[in-house]
Formats: C-alpha cells, sequence, structure tokens
C-alpha cells in the first residue's frame, strides 16, 4: 500500500502527535509498505528515528506572509524556496513563535477555507508535487483543523482522504469569536469530503461526533501505540523518597498546579516525612510566569527543596525520568483525548493518579495501571498519593499492571494493525464501487 501522510510540525515542541505519526509511518515502512510522511509549517521534531522528507509544505513563514500581505500570497517560486527552506524554518522555530488559539483565529479560518483561503499558493504547490509522484493509495491528514484540504485533495487524486482526531476541540474553543464559530462552521462543512475518521480513543470518538456532528459510522477507533524499545520496568530504591513525578507541556490546561497543591497537602500529613516532586516537559515562552509562579509558590510553602524541574528530556531521559517515579499525575483540567504520557509511564511500571475525564478514564480502567479521582480538586489527588505513599505494595501492583497491559493494549504494532484495517476497507470499497461503476455503464 502506499500512504501520503501529512503531519504537522511543532517548531521546536516534543509533539505527541507527531509521534504517533512519526511511529505509524516507521512500522508501516518496516512492514514493506510505501510511506511518505510530509511535513507541513515546521520540521518534526520525535525522539526516535525521523522517517518524514526533507521538504516542509505551508512552511510557518509562507503561511504567515500570506495571510497577511497579498504580496507574498504572489511571489514566486525561487523567493518562497528561500524562507521555505529546512535552515530557515528551523532558525525561526528556535524564536519565540506566537502559538496562542487568540492570535491565530484569522490564520485557522484562512487554512480551513483550503483553495479560497490566503494561502492557495501553498495548495498549489502541494498538488504539483503531489503530480510528480507515483500515485498514492490513501491520504491521511493530521487533524482537523486541516480539512480545508480534504476536498481539493479529493478531486485532484481521486483516493481515499482520511482524517485523524487527536485534540483540537481544546484549540477550537480557546479562538474567540468570530473566529472559533467560523472555523467550527468550516470543518462541519467539510465533513462530507473525508471518507473516514480516525480517533485516538473511544471518548474523543464520541465526543468529536457530536462536537464536529461527524456520522458515528464514520469514525475508527484506532488506539495510540509506542515503541517499548529501550522501556523497561522501574527498581524501587529503599533509600530514595517518595517521588511524585509529572511529564507533559508546562501550561495551565495540563494541571501542574494542582498537582503543586495535592503534594503540598501530601507533605502535610506526617505519614509522608520524605518526598519529591520532580516536573519535565516543554515549556513556551509564554508560560515562563506560570511556572515561576508554581515555584515561588511551593517556595514560600517551605517545599522549595524539594521540587526540580528538568526541561525537555530526549528519549533516554524521559525513560530514566519516568523510572526514578513512585508515581505520575498529570491532573489537566480538560477533557485530554490522548494521554500518551500515562502509556509512556506505565511502560515503565509507574503508575498513574488521573482525574476522572476525557480519556485518562479509558485508559486507567482499561490498563488498571492506576488510580482516577476527582477533576480539578487537590484535596482527592493529594489522598490518592497519600494512599499510595503508605501502600509500596498497592505501588508495585499498580505499576505491575500498567506494565503488562501497555504491552498488551497499547504497542505501535497493534495501533498499525489497525490502520491498516482501516484504509484495506476503505480501499475495498472504493474498488467495490468503481467496478459497480463500470458493469453499468
Amino acid at each position: 500500500m502506499r500512504i501520503l501522510y501529512i503531519t504537522a510540525g511543532a517548531a521546536q515542541m516534543y509533539c505527541g502527535s507527531c509521534f504517533r505519526d512519526n511511529a505509524l509511518a516507521t512500522e508501516m515502512i518496516a512492514r514493506g509498505h510505501d510511506v511518505a510522511l510530509l511535513p507541513f509549517y515546521t520540521p518534526t521534531l520525535t525522539d526516535e528515528r525521523n522517517v518524514s522528507g526533507e521538504r516542509v509544505f505551508f512552511g510557518g513563514i509562507s503561511v504567515y506572509l500570506q495571510q497577511h500581505s497579498a504580496l507574498f500570497r504572489k511571489t514566486p517560486g525561487i523567493l518562497d524556496r528561500l524562507w521555505d527552506s529546512t535552515s530557515v524554518l528551523k532558525l525561526a522555530a528556535r524564536r519565540s513563535i506566537a502559538t496562542s488559539p487568540k492570535l491565530l483565529g484569522e490564520m485557522t479560518v484562512s487554512m480551513l477555507k483550503g483553495e479560497e483561503g490566503k494561502q492557495r499558493k501553498e495548495l498549489v504547490k502541494l498538488l504539483d508535487w503531489l503530480k510528480s509522484e507515483p500515485r498514492f493509495d490513501v491520504i491521511s491528514l493530521p487533524y482537523a483543523l486541516l480539512i480545508g484540504l480534504a476536498k481539493p485533495l479529493r478531486e485532484a487524486l481521486g483516493r481515499p482522504i482520511v482524517c485523524t482526531l487527536q485534540g483540537e476541540d481544546l484549540f477550537l474553543e480557546g479562538l474567540p469569536e468570530p473566529y472559533r464559530r467560523e472555523s467550527l462552521d468550516l470543518i462541519r462543512s467539510n465533513v462530507k469530503h473525508v471518507d473516514a475518521f480516525i480517533a485516538v480513543s473511544d471518548y474523543y470518538a464520541a465526543f468529536m461526533s457530536r462536537y464536529l456532528h461527524i456520522p458515528e459510522n464514520k469514525i475508527n477507533i484506532v488506539p495510540l501505540g509506542m515503541n517499548l524499545k529501550g522501556y523497561g520496568m522501574r527498581h524501587r530504591q529503599a533509600a530514595r523518597p517518595f517521588t511524585v513525578g509529572y511529564f507533559a507541556r508546562i501550561a495551565p490546561e495540563k494541571g501542574l498546579h494542582v498537582l503543586a497543591e495535592a503534594y503540598k497537602r501530601l507533605r502535610e500529613h506526617g505519614d509522608c516525612p520524605d518526598a519529591r516532586l520532580e516536573a519535565a516537559g516543554y515549556l513556551g515562552a509564554e508560560h515562563h510566569g506560570y511556572l515561576r509562579g508554581i515555584e515561588q509558590q511551593i517556595t514560600r510553602w517551605g517545599l522549595g527543596g524539594e521540587f526540580k524541574y528538568h526541561g525537555v528530556l530526549d528519549r533516554q531521559q524521559k525513560i530514566e525520568f519516568l523510572q526514578g517515579l513512585d508515581v505520575l499525575s498529570v491532573p489537566a483540567t480538560y477533557d485530554e483525548p490522548k494521554g500518551i504520557f500515562l502509556l509512556e509511564a506505565m511502560a515503565c511500571g509507574v503508575p498513574v493518579v488521573q482525574p476522572r475525564r476525557g480519556t485518562f478514564t479509558e485508559v486507567v480502567t482499561k490498563t488498571e495501571g492506576g488510580l482516577l479521582v476527582e477533576p480539578d480538586d487537590p484535596v482527592s489527588l493529594a489522598d490518592a498519593l497519600l494512599r499510595l505513599s503508605r501502600e509500596p505494595a498497592l505501588v508495585d501492583e499498580l505499576g505491575d499492571n500498567g506494565f503488562h497491559a501497555v504491552r498488551e493494549h497499547y504497542t505501535i504494532a497493534q495501533s498499525t494493525d489497525r490502520a491498516l484495517e482501516v484504509y484495506g476497507a476503505l480501499l475495498s470499497g472504493q474498488e467495490a464501487v468503481t467496478t459497480s461503476v463500470a458493469q453499468m455503464i
């Protein structure tokens, strides 16, 4: 099978969606499929071997310039290649780039308009490239924010279009009006141009069916899958303090402040006299003040020496960080659709404590690898952490459950099997329609 995966780069940030796209493409290539992983906006950043192409389409600089000036919608390709080059995009990505939904409303609407948007020139470049390539069997969009490309791609190539659903609602709900409403209307109007949608969890399939008005029979579930190479069971060191970990983007919606408050309550109990709070993950320029505020609060509580932020971690550093924890918690304040950090922790035998919301409920229930607590409730979270600090046997039991369940339910091989199943069904259906039409003629 020949598959085109479009994936959206996130500048210098490790991105769960990029991880998923790259892991699927890598596994499919290993199985002998011909896969092109095509980056949009910026080159992708992964902590595994990156199989994406060198050329970046809809380069972030070009998209921005064309949004704000009609002049750049007509510049010749030789000029565009200058700021679309990988080196220039990487250089720009090192600088602070505004990614707040509130600042990107106009551009989001323009991209969703597809052929009628201000980035039409970029679409023409993509279609010209596709015409020079051997024919693809399936074209996959990374999320609904690029659904404006579905109609022109389908008309130009005559092949099935698949769109993954993996977290768009958080971005869309952050858009100011009228851009939020316009974006939702444009996405919903383009649903008919997509042959199949793929959701990364049962929860998100049901939610997005309602949110984007997608018929249920158009949504397929392809659970997240991990490449487990290098992941091994943690080994508890008796002399080590009880260590609570956080591994995700440092941003208010991910809930580090909730965890900090719960940690304070944990430390107020005499049953846990020795503990640590360790955090790691991408920190955007716009959230430096958020982290600084948490650090200052922890210091005021007299716990400053017990907290450490480790920054961005590569793959080996990530595994070592996780293996050094007794429990992981990312108490997000929204309904998370993916939660790959849960699978990463469980793959190391680390139990999790998560709010009962979004896909967290689904993953924790399925794996039996952790405890569920009330959302946005530091008291409930602290009670669960305290219980684990008192019951090391429970920590080991939950950790063992998660370790084995990830290998049973969430491997990249299983995810790839399911994705290929969806693609195969689409192609079989298309061939059946083609045959039927030919017979009628």
